[in-house]
């Protein structure tokens, strides 16, 4: 079997000899009147007779095999996933179509327009009256595509990946599927769908490095945004009471299988909404797309299997770590005896760490690995919640929960901070955060809080993380899967 180089020196050949009689390879005057599932769903129960009087059809696809029995021979086409045999026969399409059948390559699209019939395997087929190539293939095909062995390919080369795998196909179809019914979700529930600038001065709404860019009219630099947040609470206090964006975001952080530095997140916003009222319509709206474009509630991921049925348990962070570590709740709310777990389970990670820092490290050591069942996480530390409102039962926590299914955070909400100068407080307490070392920490936004200083209605706001959403839905336990192009390392060439 010859290499692809070879192969490649045989098909550009072939492609000179096209050119060298005129032909076009390229052309643009072919129009398929029916995808090949409209085909099979046509005339596929049809019998014999019926298929007698069934009219031509025009279709198109890529070539993915190839059988040639001299005079005649069999083409799989494929199509949006789907494939169609074409049979192909010399006195049918006439010598000049046959000889550009025979010199088809697997990986070529063509066009061909027939009438169905059925072999006598009974399998459905176009009986080719016309036969033209559309577009040459310079690169063949795997012949046997390593999509498990070789998975930087697959996502380096997504192109072949979505030819070849029809699994890939299925993940994006879904992602699609998903993306749409929460934008009907919330539409039908009086939001407006806006868009906001990727390009800030100020990246905020997140605990994240940004990425820079200079603009060069301007001369000044700007942030890809690591959120949409504050700019969709700008709109909540213009007024716009019901808000949301399928906005993509930027992080400068490490690759994982849970991380991509670029990234697609739902965020949604009420006014006089609040995180309780949240939790409700996010368990609504979450079984809901489970069961649109899954068909229910029970899901496969990975090794465990995941139970979607509602209603989903609320716990407290402060519970689940103090069930975890054994250590009384208000105990864990004591600077010294928080700091000790947080040595004793991994050690800290920068000096100065406030104590409800230490919590959320702890709990992300001893809980998170356990919520492999949909919980939804409640009342967070105060410092680990720069943007929202702190609870009127006690002022060391704020009106948070996150959602976690399958060991991941699937969602993001809280009722939001609205009071200006405990606003800014708040960005100053993260200034010094960030002078003491915490890269991360939340920049301070003057115009947001000019914003508040309007007055922003008691509003609840909610982040949903779509590409880990598609991962639980499709089972792909690696975001790389569920993003159509992931960020990798730059290729290295021979």
């Amino acid at each position: 079997m010859p290499d692809d180089h070879e192969q490649i020196v045989v098909r550009r050949r072939k492609l000179g000899a096209l050119r060298a009689r005129g032909a076009i390879p390229y052309p643009n005057d072919f129009r398929p009147d029916q995808r090949a599932a409209e085909v099979h769903a046509r005339f596929g129960e049809l019998d014999d007779a019926a298929l007698a009087e069934a009219p031509a059809v025009r279709v198109a696809g890529r070539v993915v095999a190839l059988r040639d029995f001299g005079k005649a021979g069999f083409v799989q086409l494929q199509d949006r996933g789907t494939r169609l045999q074409v049979h192909v026969r010399r006195d049918a399409v006439g010598e000049e179509a046959f000889e550009q059948y025979r010199a088809l390559d697997v990986g070529d699209v063509i066009g061909v327009v027939g009438r169905p019939f059925r072999t006598r395997t009974r399998e459905l087929t176009i009986a080719a009256q016309e036969l033209r190539l559309l577009a040459k293939a310079l690169r063949p095909l795997p012949e046997k595509w390593h999509g498990l062995q070789d998975v930087e390919a697959r996502y380096r080369q997504r192109y072949v990946d979505l030819i070849v795998n029809p699994s890939a196909r299925r993940i994006f179809e879904i992602r699609a599927a998903a993306i749409r019914f929460l934008r009907d979700f919330l539409t039908a529930r009086g939001y407006l769908e806006v868009e906001t600038p990727v390009m800030q001065p100020v990246a905020g709404g997140a605990t994240a490095r940004p990425f820079v860019t200079h603009h060069n009219a301007l001369d000044t630099d700007l942030q890809l945004r690591i959120a949409p947040e504050l700019y969709l609470k700008r709109l909540i206090v213009g007024d716009l009471d019901r808000v949301f964006e399928v906005a993509r975001v930027f992080r400068n952080e490490g690759l994982s299988t849970r991380h991509n530095p670029e990234f697609t997140m739902l965020e949604f916003y009420e006014a006089y909404a609040t995180h309780e009222h949240f939790m409700a319509m996010t368990e609504e709206m979450l079984v809901g797309v489970a069961r649109a474009v899954t068909g229910g509630l029970e899901l496969a991921y990975g090794d465990l299997q995941v139970d979607l049925t509602p209603p989903w348990p609320r716990r407290t962070m402060v519970d689940l770590v103090a069930e975890r570590s054994g250590i009384d709740p208000e105990g864990l709310l004591d600077a010294n005896t928080i700091r000790g777990l947080a040595e004793r389970t991994g050690g800290i990670e920068r000096p100065g760490m406030a104590p409800g820092e230490l919590l959320g490290v702890c709990f992300e050591r001893l809980v998170e690995p356990e919520l492999v069942q949909p919980t939804f996480v409640c009342q967070f530390p105060i410092e680990l919640s720069p943007l929202a409102r702190r609870s009127d039962r006690d002022p060391r926590f704020v009106d948070r929960f996150e959602l976690y299914v399958a060991r991941h955070e699937i969602a993001n909400e809280f009722s939001e901070l609205n009071d200006p100068d405990d606003q800014r407080a708040r960005f100053e307490a993260q200034l010094a955060a960030r002078a003491a070392g915490d890269v991360e920490a939340h920049a301070m936004d003057e115009d947001y809080v000019r914003a508040l200083e309007y007055g922003m209605p008691p509003t609840a706001g909610a982040g949903i993380g779509i590409d880990r959403l598609v991962m639980l839905l499709t089972g792909a336990t690696s975001i790389r899967e569920v993003i159509l192009f992931p960020q990798l390392r730059p290729e290295r060439r021979p």
